[in-house]
């Protein structure tokens, strides 16, 4: 029979739109402002934790909405975005420095919802507010440090194969090693070919000259890059932000966007931070007075520590902050601030071939810190001072492993401060800040509402204009306009990682349009087939059989290009892809199964005159 839907058709239509309404629910709930407490690797966050900071809060006249222990973290939910920030100062300072204290936003989904996997969708920085950062990695320095690498990984190399070298460094233009003859040269350039073919040799004057091919520089950024964001990443999860993006732009920057996040200071100085160590040995016997005076021996370099003092170093360094896993603060025997520190594998074993014959000497532990200096060297690259100190040396009093400790820091807080960045991991190469932008939660909500704004104003325009033209059929229209949005938010919300932002709510508002279009299209060939004589059921019939392969090619297209979009585009563009794609699916389903199953329900096999059309 024409027009009729077989009954499992019918029931998969319903129970579709209700799975999609079901999981478009939890948006209705919106969310509640809160704070979101986690403990540093000193503290621990416990029931008493909690309920010494509802008194604390409640004290001071705040209103909790809820208070909640999970997962190690502490969620207070407040009724008002200025309780929150007010309660946010007071829990910092009940804290102090050893909890993380983090604004958010906490969905205010029910319980029985949240336990079938409901959650409302998740919002970008454009509408959530918080804080965005363009981070440019310094190439050079990567460069400089592969090369260092370099020059120790030939010394050891050359040694082992008993090719006596004259001096080996890192220069401007690479790195040069000098022979005494021409024999042991050509020895050394063959096996040092052999185990290194991405470097580029060339001899001359008895100098073998090594430099970086292209191929091999461009792995070497990449590999800062890749290990920068990692790290980016680590200091992130160590300020408790929820939900953060940490992704690559371009070749040598980084994107990092802090949804929720307000306390933009905090945010750049533990992300922004380049801290790391080294350890080297101090230099023995040597006139330290001479040294300052700028006669420093040759394999050594001069240092100061924190009071300004000089110490005179040994170049080579035995270990850098790479390889460090764990660093936390505390308080030595004499109640001293110390990082107490544990290394990887390689590292530890590193620490324990050094020491293992220095029992007795004196090793020194080099802070090194890179600050932006807002400007620009000549290749455009951002200039940093690097900033070195001697913040510790001490005698070896056994052979050292993967665990020992270091003091000499002035204050608990500096203690605490160095462990948080050595266990966030030492960034590999410099970054500096080079655009910074603050969107306040007031700023995203007015986002949200000219967006909603903009949508509801096409759709009642499209309500009023289908009813009039369409008449019943308009109304269907309609109906099946509020199932498409109904689906694309569900399907958004279930979607784990998709994020709706402002160019995500065009593409909603895009396949709105397209909805309508695929129902002007099927009205209009059902009018046509009216004029031309048929009866009502071959018109609805021949109706939606000769609109579907133009919706289709029409939408096809459009979803080749959304494809593309998703695939080269980034951020806002992949954000405008994604619902684009959703919303050209649900606009298909509900424009040609939708309407056609409400419109076999209603007219479907029945003897019909005329048509409200």
């Amino acid at each position: 029979m024409l027009n009729k839907y077989p009954l499992w058709k019918s029931l998969m239509v319903v129970f579709i739109i209700a799975i999609g309404a079901l999981y478009a629910l939890p948006n209705v709930f919106g969310e509640d402002p809160a704070l979101q407490i986690s403990a540093g690797r000193n503290a621990e966050v416990t029931p008493s934790t909690l309920t010494r900071l509802q008194s604390a809060v409640e004290s001071q006249g705040l209103t909790i909405k809820r208070a909640e222990l999970e997962n190690g973290q502490i969620l207070i939910r407040f009724n008002s975005g200025d309780d929150q920030l007010k309660a946010k100062d007071l829990v910092s300072k009940e804290l102090g420095d050893d909890y993380f204290v983090a604004l958010n936003l906490a969905p205010a989904t029910p319980d029985w919802l949240a336990a079938i996997g409901g959650s409302p969708m998740k919002l970008g920085l454009d509408l959530r507010g918080g804080v965005h950062f363009l981070m440019e990695v310094d190439m050079s320095e990567a460069v400089r440090k592969q090369e260092t690498q370099l020059v120790t990984d030939f010394r050891a190399d050359l040694r082992g194969e008993q090719l006596r070298y004259a001096g080996i460094r890192a220069g401007a233009k690479g790195i040069e090693i000098r022979f005494r003859d021409e024999e042991t040269l050509v020895k050394a350039e063959d096996f040092l070919k052999l185990r290194n073919p991405n470097l580029l040799f060339d001899d001359k004057d008895l100098t073998l000259h090594v430099t970086m091919g292209d191929a091999y520089l461009a792995e070497v950024q990449k590999y800062a890059l890749q290990q920068n964001i990692t790290i980016l990443r680590n200091r992130v999860n160590e300020l408790g932000v929820a939900e953060p993006v940490v992704q690559q732009q371009g070749s040598n920057r980084i994107v990092v966007e802090l949804p929720g996040v307000q306390d933009t200071a905090r945010a750049k100085e533990i992300l922004g931070a380049t801290a790391t160590l080294e350890f080297r040995m101090v230099t023995e016997g040597a006139d330290l007075g001479a040294a300052v005076r700028g006669r420093v021996p040759p394999g050594s370099q001069l240092f100061e520590d924190s009071n300004g003092r000089p110490v005179l170093l040994d170049k080579r360094v035995i270990l850098t902050g790479d390889h460090i896993t764990g660093a936390q603060s505390g308080f030595s025997e004499t109640s001293q601030p110390q990082v107490s520190i544990n290394l990887d594998a390689t590292g530890g074993n590193k620490m324990a071939d050094w020491t293992r014959d220095k029992i007795g000497k004196a090793m020194a532990t080099v802070f090194i810190e890179y600050k932006s200096t807002g400007e620009r060297n000549p290749d455009g690259s951002p200039k940093f001072d690097k900033h070195e100190e001697v913040i510790n040396t001490a005698t070896i009093q056994a052979r050292l492993g993967r665990s020992f400790r270091i003091t000499g820091l002035d204050t608990p807080q500096e203690a605490q401060k160095l462990a948080l960045l050595l266990r966030a991991g030492a960034l590999i190469a410099p970054i500096t800040i080079v655009q910074e932008s603050t969107i306040g939660p007031s700023m995203g909500q007015e986002n949200i509402d000219n967006g909603m704004a903009a949508m509801l104003s096409g759709l009642v325009a499209t309500i009023l204009f289908m009813a009039v033209y369409y008449r019943k059929f308009g109304f269907i229209a309609v109906g099946a306009l509020v199932a498409n949005i109904v689906l694309m938010v569900g399907i958004m919300s279930m979607i784990p990682g998709a994020t709706l932002t402002m160019p995500g709510i065009a593409g909603i508002v895009l396949t709105v349009g397209m909805a309508v279009d695929g129902n002007v299209l099927i009205f209009e060939r059902i009018r046509e087939e009216l004029k031309a004589g048929r009866s009502v059921q071959q018109a609805i019939h021949e109706g939606y059989a000769n609109a579907f392969s133009t919706i289709a090619d029409a939408n096809i297209t459009t979803l080749l290009t959304a494809l593309i979009l998703f695939a080269v585009g980034t951020g806002p563009v992949k954000g405008f892809a994604v619902t684009l794609m959703i919303g050209i699916a649900t606009s298909m389903f509900t424009a040609i199964v939708g309407t056609r199953a409400v419109v076999n329900g209603l007219w479907g096999g029945k003897r019909l005159k005329k048509l409200s059309i």
